[in-house]
């Protein structure tokens, strides 16, 4: 067990030290491991939902590592976007056999393609008939086209373009779960840590992109052998996530984004533009040909989200969630105020004398992010963890090449980001960072 406290991760990394960390942890040897998917069933609100994870480890238990703290250390980690466990992959393929981590990646409910074991969603997001792909929460039920109403949004079209969504209509079983998933979403991440990287034998870091990071955020106060946060390019609390960006989310709960190759391309030129300046998007018509490459690549994954609401912490609509579910199960006055107040709180971080404080969290951002930007978190976000009673120990490190899809390779990145990130994330966990807050 290490008793120090006094390691600190760079404060930047240019492209030059970046690449020198890649080697280093590329150069490590193999270690064996297994990769083991679990189809667990949880009850939340009185509705049975259906959860994967896959289980990453070594295929000698024996060279799981311990931490600074002595215990052995576990990730639990979760994608972002609309993708599945699948889109984290190769950072926890790359962790488990160059560290020998026991990581679970959970599927966020509804997103597993659990009639097929390749997982592979298939056709597109949206079909000839207007029909769209939606949510599957529990084995053999699905949601039919009469339950919703198809709406393209314009409303935040500067950002996103047209936005497809799938509109739950009231009365039905779509709407009660869209209504119903964030409390399943929190019981499913903490029966994953509960079975998985049990308390007393394991410490527990996590890891959230992008949309994925409100959702780790909020747990590290709910399981009690979590012992922080390892970042890149994962939004922080929901509340500083809306901060960060500038804007409310206005939508109803009840509202399904469909994604299209849209959701590629707002990332794409904003992208673009900061790695080759403006004159970079004189080539539009070869930036579109890729975006639409791309967007095939990745159609077997989900591609479509609920989970604006709690990203955005947008009160009014995990409040109408809450209010949707409580009348469905005919709760009291006492019994509703309580379930509002539980899901508005996912947006925040928990406070009081009897709370768990915010463990330690270690952030990072990629040069050209579109949102994830130096000018926001030295202005915006770290402000905010510092506003925080207590405050957490929060440190940044902003890297000096790589965007949001921080695993894509460059010349003398052959993972991308991944190989240098996980190096830091390894000293911080081995070296003490987490012994303090």
């Amino acid at each position: 067990m290490t008793d120090s406290t006094d390691w600190e991760p760079p404060a930047t990394l240019d492209r030059d030290a970046l690449v020198a960390l890649s080697n280093e942890v590329l150069g490590r040897p193999d270690i064996p491991f297994t990769e083991t998917e679990h189809i667990f069933r949880i009850r939340a609100l009185e509705m049975d939902w259906d959860v994967g994870v896959m289980i990453y480890e070594p295929g000698d238990p024996a060279r799981i590592p311990v931490g600074a703290d002595g215990r052995k250390i576990g990730m639990f980690v979760l994608a972002g976007g609309s993708g599945d466990y699948r889109a984290m992959e190769q950072l926890t393929r790359l962790i488990a056999r160059k560290f020998g981590y026991r990581i679970a990646t959970m599927t966020y409910p509804g997103r597993l393609y659990l009639p097929d074991a390749s997982r592979d969603w298939p056709a597109d997001t949206i079909d000839a008939d207007g029909t769209v792909r939606t949510p599957i929460w529990k084995q053999d039920e699905f949601i039919t086209p009469d339950q919703y109403d198809m709406i393209v949004d314009e409303s935040l079209r500067a950002r996103y373009g047209r936005r497809m969504v799938a509109r739950a209509k009231p009365g039905t079983l779509f709407y009660d779960r869209m209504a119903a998933w964030p409390a399943a979403f929190e019981e499913a991440m903490k029966t994953v840590c509960r079975d998985h990287l049990p308390d007393g034998e394991f410490s527990i870091y996590v890891h959230g992109h992008s949309t994925g990071g409100p959702f780790v955020h909020l747990l590290t106060q709910r399981v009690a052998n979590i012992r922080g946060v390892v970042g890149i390019e994962n939004s922080p609390f929901g509340y500083m996530f809306q901060a960060l960006v500038g804007y409310e989310w206005e939508g109803p709960f009840n509202d399904l984004l469909v994604r299209t190759w849209r959701d590629i391309a707002r990332y794409r030129g904003a992208e673009i533009r900061s790695a080759e300046g403006e004159q970079g998007l004189m080539r539009l018509p070869w930036i579109i040909e890729d975006v639409m490459e791309d967007w095939q690549k990745v159609l077997s994954q989900p591609q479509f989200k609920a989970e604006y609401p709690l990203h955005y912490a947008a009160d009014h609509a995990l409040e109408a969630a809450a209010r949707a579910a409580a009348a469905r199960l005919k709760m009291n006055e006492a019994e509703t105020d309580a379930l509002v107040a539980r899901y508005v709180g996912y947006g925040y971080e928990l406070k009081g004398p009897d709370v768990k404080p915010v463990p330690p969290i270690l952030l990072s951002i990629c040069k050209h992010s579109r949102d994830h930007t130096e000018k926001a978190y030295d202005e915006i976000v770290m402000p905010m963890f510092a506003a925080m009673d207590p405050a957490p120990k929060v440190r940044l490190t902003k890297l000096g090449t790589g965007s949001h899809h921080y695993e894509y390779p460059e010349e003398g990145l052959p993972e991308g980001l991944v190989g240098p990130i996980t190096g830091i994330w390894n000293d911080a966990i081995t070296k003490g960072y987490y012994l303090s807050n």
